[in-house]
């Protein structure tokens, strides 16, 4: 069995700075979500009675999240009436994306002149996440080092991902600096689709639609890619079935 050693989850300093910009990824089709997703977008999905957009919103307005860019392309009217009827307590802009779908990394680079601050979240609307001992998003903001970072994301052991299938996404030293699974091979933690990014990450972009696999690739070469691990419960939200399951588990909670 292979061991690791994270670092030590710091308890947030009460006077953290916290970024007041997030963006929201809510712009995907869903398709392994089907048949949910036949006639309402994926964050629209509920579980336990809260659909996962609200889920993600209200954990970015906890923390202290003042603004939230949320990009939309498959049955966008539905995400943007549910975000007016709402009342979220968070200036909602809409990144636009029906003329064609951008993947993550088009998506974010899309959305950039809606962001006004150098750095801020990216939180996909579309997985699950319970804090810990701490306020989460805050911890994040906590463990940030703009003068060794480009992008830290939130990591969690694959022993703690639930309904999640993979074989890991990371390796993390002891100062938290991540590399990829190799091929072939299976890696000690699994990224839970929230980070924090600088804008000087998402620099000449392709055009088109393309993956924040290319981002993050740059910033391994520079040694500037960091995680942190999250200390509270994490669920992979991607199926019928894992909705079910997530449900369950959260009643037990």
């Amino acid at each position: 069995m292979t061991r690791f050693r994270a670092p030590l989850a710091l308890r947030p300093h009460p006077d953290v700075a916290m970024p007041d910009t997030a963006m929201v990824m809510a712009a995907g089709l869903g398709k392994r979500m089907r048949p949910l997703t036949a006639t309402r977008p994926k964050p629209l999905v509920s579980v336990a009675g809260r659909t996962l957009l609200d889920r993600t919103l209200d954990h970015l307005r906890e923390a202290g999240v003042a603004r939230a860019v949320v990009n939309v392309h498959y049955l966008a009217d539905a995400i943007e009436a549910h975000l007016g009827a709402r009342g979220q307590g968070l200036e909602i802009l809409i990144s636009d994306e029906r003329d064609a779908l951008l993947e993550t990394g088009g998506g974010v680079a899309k959305a950039l002149p809606l962001i006004d601050r150098d750095t801020f979240f990216i939180v996909n609307s579309d997985n699950l996440w319970v804090d810990g001992a701490v306020d989460t998003l805050k911890l994040i903001a906590d463990r940030w080092d703009d003068s060794a970072m480009d992008a830290l994301l939130l990591l969690v052991p694959c022993a703690r991902a639930t309904c999640h299938a993979g074989q890991g996404d990371f390796h993390m030293d002891t100062v938290g600096r991540l590399r990829r699974r190799a091929h072939g091979r299976v890696a000690p933690f699994v990224y839970t689709g929230v980070q924090l990014v600088s804008k000087r990450l998402i620099v000449d972009p392709p055009a088109g639609a393309f993956s924040t696999n290319i981002f993050w690739d740059r910033a391994i070469a520079a040694g500037r890619l960091y995680g942190v691990v999250h200390p509270g419960l994490w669920f992979d939200v991607g199926t019928p079935q894992a909705v079910k399951r997530t449900e369950a588990l959260l009643q037990q909670e």
